[in-house]
């Protein structure tokens, strides 16, 4: 354990340096960096990773021929159903790839997805993390010493993140943190929030919305923080302009996924999310799979360049976005995209006065890879109907009535819970599905 604390941290030092001027850098330098880490993903991809060596074969194509980021393009398009359905060939056969952390993302597109990431990968994000720490240090005006309240959710993604880095790292927090969770009934957040007095809020972008509005309604009173940061979730201009209105604190985020954790984010200008290129490539497309015109809307497709777990380059997502061609009064290069369309989450205001993050939901169906898919509909404010999406009529069968009632128990009493088999769970523009649909009004 000394040993692998000892390692780790001097991996991220050593990475550290210079973290913070990379996004200032010239689009030159940028570029370069990037397409060293595009042929190199690209010939481990085709060398250790079935799905890309048979890819390459089957198109006669010559891995050496990827030189650029652009060059990308010339591979198929991956899907989150690509990865559903033999999700071991996306996985390096390399020691690396055997040894990787696997994640799961949370089925807010109708299906859950594991994707692998490497040691030297998780590691990394705390040195590639100080480009973000850098707009926090200019808002907050200080490094350290500041405290923040996490709004999560218990056994999620940064969960893991943070016990890894705990098992792998001496490297301490900047600041004093305090873990909530979204699922915790909402007034008993607020207390302690209040209690705590932090200087940041971070969480889901839906639930910061929500205490927004509370405030601004007058039903809380809440000690206001001097930032807010959400991630996971989209909010629109509208929105991040209502929440700092309420809290009179300025609102940042960062655009992240568990298929690449790292992939851009609002400087202290907020002006557009730029991107760590050398990171992440992204291309916005269309609906005929070719990159849009600059500046018109498209779907995200992403090729993660530094995880050598699963490896994933020209996937599509279903988020939704633009290039930005205007030039950020930061100062950063960094290429910018718009705002952000992507994955909704409802928040349910039961007829017993609670709030549920979609999260707790979630939190019902993770355990049971028999459910391919999902959405929990509020009818009125103390029913639901929980459709399930499964392989066999059998599982449904022998599962839907227990988790119907796990779902009442999750909601609180008084809350009735039917279970419906379904085939596929209706998706919106972009391939979109909401697992929550909260009763409007």
């Amino acid at each position: 354990m000394m040993l692998r604390r000892a390692a780790g941290n001097a991996y991220v030092l050593a990475l550290a340096r210079g973290q913070r001027s990379i996004p200032y850098a010239p689009r030159a330098y940028v570029e370069r960096l990037r397409d060293a880490r595009v042929r190199r993903i690209v010939r481990y991809a085709a060398r250790t990773v079935p799905f890309y060596r048979d890819a390459f074969r089957r198109l006669g194509l010559d891995p050496r021929e990827i030189r650029t980021a652009h060059d990308l393009s010339r591979l198929p398009i991956v899907t989150k159903d690509d990865l559903r359905r033999d999700p071991e060939a996306f996985v390096s056969t390399s020691r690396t790839g055997r040894r990787a952390i696997p994640f799961e993302t949370s089925g807010s597109t109708g299906s859950r997805v594991r994707i692998l990431h490497d040691r030297r990968s998780l590691l990394a994000n705390i040195a590639y993390g100080e480009r973000e720490r850098a707009v926090v240090t200019r808002l907050l005006g200080r490094e350290s010493g500041y405290r923040e309240v996490r709004l999560g959710y218990a056994g999620g993604t940064l969960d893991k993140v943070y016990d890894f880095y705990r098992d792998h790292t001496w490297i301490p927090s900047r600041p004093q943190r305090l873990e909530l969770s979204v699922t915790e009934p909402f007034a008993r957040n607020v207390e302690a929030i209040n209690a705590f007095a932090p200087d940041i809020l971070f969480g889901y972008g839906s639930y910061l919305h929500a205490i927004a509005r509370a405030k601004a309604a007058g039903t809380i009173a809440l000690q206001p923080p001097k930032l807010v940061i959400y991630a996971a979730e989209p909010l629109s201009l509208a929105a991040r302009r209502e929440i700092e209105d309420a809290l009179g604190a300025p609102v940042i985020s960062r655009y992240t996924a568990v298929e690449a954790f790292k992939i851009a984010y609002l400087c202290e200008k907020r002006g557009g999310f730029h991107v760590h290129e050398d990171l992440a490539h992204l291309r916005i497309v269309g609906e005929d799979g070719r990159d849009v015109r600059e500046g018109d809307t498209g779907v995200v497709v992403l090729s993660n360049l530094v995880n050598r777990g699963t490896v994933i380059l020209n996937y599509l997502t279903t988020d939704l976005t633009r290039w930005s061609d205007e030039r950020c009064e930061c100062g950063r290069t960094q290429r910018m995209l718009g705002e952000i369309d992507g994955r909704t989450e409802d928040l349910l205001h039961l007829a017993n006065g609670r709030i549920v993050h979609p999260r707790g939901v979630w939190g019902v169906l993770k355990p049971h890879p028999e459910v391919l898919g999902y959405q929990l509909v509020q009818r009125e404010p103390a029913r639901f109907l929980l459709k399930l999406v499964m392989a066999t009529a059998g599982d449904y069968a022998r599962l839907a009535p227990q988790l119907a009632r796990d779902m009442e128990t999750t909601l609180g009493p008084g809350m009735s819970v039917e279970a419906e088999r379904c085939d596929e769970v209706p998706r919106l523009a972009g391939g979109k599905v909401r697992m929550v649909v909260a009763l409007q009004g």
